[in-house]
């Protein structure tokens, strides 16, 4: 009895290590910056998929379905308070609609919205935004998930060119971006073995709205223009009880291909992993395998002096008649090993290192969840990526249930997103709309909670980007750049009364630029929001923003505004 007593938790911990097969499997691959903070995500499909150890760990939440369309119109002032800046004003007509999704086989969590903006000066235009985040699963059968996700949003085009702060008047360096992913993942026990198996589908898409003014010493980048990428995955696994250790073979497959410079990734992989626990808490973990990958692309058109030819939105034009270079080529042999420390249903801790990309790798991830309304994640990870392949990857990572949050002077989405589920941020996606593929590394840390009345959240992070370019190309010289940034993002709001409702938010950016001759950009602001319902549907909102922006050859920023609004939800 009493050997009995003490394996079972080993048991229940090896075994909720084997449920995610899918998800262990899905994190090999190279387009998922947040690989490392899957392992902790709530949305990973290890969630769903681990049995009754997978299940125990997460209740089901109760029936929710909040579907809000509504009207808006808005009056904004803004003003640049250094240098003299210009007065603007403009006035917002939106449409969007908001909603929260949870039933026994579906959750789903989407903002979306149309704005028209009428400007009142001759430097500030008519224009029009739409913008939008949703993440959702449906279960369509046991063990077989539909999932899901869409991003609209607008974001720096070049990362050497100025920040261009709320994209409004004539802010240069704007990029319109829009991705979308979806795909089905099965997990299933079948005779004793866990199996596990899905695919992805993703498309990523950047227009130009005004290209980027850089400084005269400055090579600007080539930027992004479309993508389609596909991943499949599959994995069969056992978890101790014949055995003392737990096993699980796995392998996959993941190609995409952009329009810019027919620029085409391809990488496969296989390998097997072996759980050993060594106490009622601990785990050893151990993988070994074979990986291919290679990343190509065209040379770009050359005029008379050799220079490269561009567009008038800035990019590359592509000589369809050189032969595809490769920027990235490895094949061989990757292994990793590692430790998994789970004292408690509310706490996991996972650290590996090993082998990859002819380098040596660190990953982890750490979860914490304190009470039914606070929790904390922690994601360390080391992959090659993209902005169409990463931006997949972060919505796949982003939790299924989130407090859409927008900021209420520019209506644009925060970067990061928070719920009962935990949280999540796309700043390592966002950053600029560069065309390159790059080798990402990094630290991400979210903390979601509620207390006293209020919710809040916490995005902090760190991410390395180390650009991939043929040695030989007209653009070789973009290999190896490495660029830096740092960013952190606070949300707060609470209802004041039954009428009456208060948010807060701030965020602080720094982008160290590694490109030659390219100056660092930092950034920061607060906003505040006052909402109050005076009929029915009927609500008036109060905001105001202070942001400020500074780079070294361009004029600094300190943009003040305000906003008083109407809008009705129906």
């Amino acid at each position: 009895m009493r050997t009995a007593t003490t394996m079972r938790p080993v048991a229940a911990l090896a075994a909720l290590l084997l449920a995610g097969t899918a998800t262990g499997a899905h994190a090999q691959f190279s387009g998922d910056p947040g690989s490392g903070a899957g392992e902790a995500s709530s949305s990973a499909p290890a969630a769903e998929s681990g049995g009754a150890a997978g299940r125990g760990e997460r209740q089901r939440p109760r029936r929710q379905i909040d579907v809000s369309p509504y009207l808006e119109v808005g009056q904004v002032l803004t003003a640049d308070l250094k240098n003299g800046g210009d007065v603007l004003t403009y006035t917002t007509v939106a449409a969007g609609i908001d909603a929260a999704i949870v039933t026994r086989r579906a959750e789903l969590a989407a903002t979306l919205r149309y704005e028209h903006r009428f400007g009142w000066n001759g430097d500030l235009g008519d224009s029009d935004t739409i913008s939008g985040l949703a993440r959702g699963r449906i279960e369509v059968a046991r063990g077989l998930n539909l999932e899901g996700g869409a991003l609209a949003t607008r974001t720096r085009a070049d990362g050497q060119g100025a920040d261009s702060g709320l994209f409004i008047g004539d802010a240069s360096n704007v990029a319109n971006l829009y991705s979308i992913y979806a795909g089905p993942t099965l997990t299933r026990r079948i005779g004793g073995l866990d199996f596990g198996a899905g695919y992805r589908f993703g498309y990523t898409k950047v227009d130009i709205d005004q290209p980027a003014i850089l400084s005269p010493d400055v090579q600007p980048q080539d930027i992004f223009d479309s993508s389609t990428n596909h991943v499949a995955w599959a994995s069969l696994g056992a978890r101790p009880g014949d055995l003392p250790f737990g096993w699980q073979v796995s392998g996959g497959y993941e190609r995409e291909d952009a329009s810019q410079l027919d620029q085409r990734y391809e990488g496969k992989y296989a390998r097997a992993d072996v759980t050993m626990p060594i106490g009622p808490t601990v785990a050893l973990l151990g993988g070994v395998g074979y990986e291919d990958i290679e990343i190509g692309q065209r040379d770009p058109l050359l005029d008379a002096d050799g220079v490269p030819v561009r567009d008038a939105n800035g990019r590359f034009i592509t000589d369809k008649s050189t032969p595809r270079r490769l920027s990235f080529d490895t094949d061989g042999l990757i292994w990793d090993a590692g430790v998994m420390w789970r004292p408690s249903r509310r706490t996991s801790l996972t650290a590996r290192v090993g082998r990859r990309y002819g380098d040596t790798i660190y990953t982890g991830s750490f979860a914490y969840r304190a009470d039914h309304a606070t929790t904390i994640q922690v994601g360390v990870y080391d992959g090659l990526s993209s902005l169409g392949r990463g931006l997949s990857g972060g919505l796949a990572a982003l939790p299924t249930q989130f407090d859409p949050t927008r900021n209420p002077i520019g209506g644009n989405i925060n970067p990061c997103v928070f719920g009962q589920e935990g949280g999540g941020c796309l700043n390592n996606q966002l950053g600029n709309a560069t065309s390159a593929q790059y080798r990402s590394r990094g630290v991400q840390a979210t903390l979601a909670s509620r207390f006293s009345g209020w919710a809040y959240g916490v995005g902090i992070g760190y991410d390395q980007r180390k650009l991939l370019a043929p040695q030989l190309s007209p653009i070789g010289g973009l290999n190896g750049i490495k660029d830096e940034s740092y960013y952190l993002f606070v949300s707060a709001g609470r209802q004041l009364d039954v009428d009456s409702d208060l948010s807060l938010s701030g965020y602080v950016n720094y982008f160290d630029n590694g490109a030659p001759g390219a100056s660092d950009v930092q950034s920061a602001g607060l906003s505040a929001a006052y909402s109050r319902r005076f009929w029915r549907g009927l609500t008036g909102t109060a905001a105001a923003s202070l942001n400020a922006f500074d780079q070294e050859g361009f004029n600094s920023q300190l943009i003040g505004s305000a906003l008083v609004g109407l809008r009705y939800n129906f």
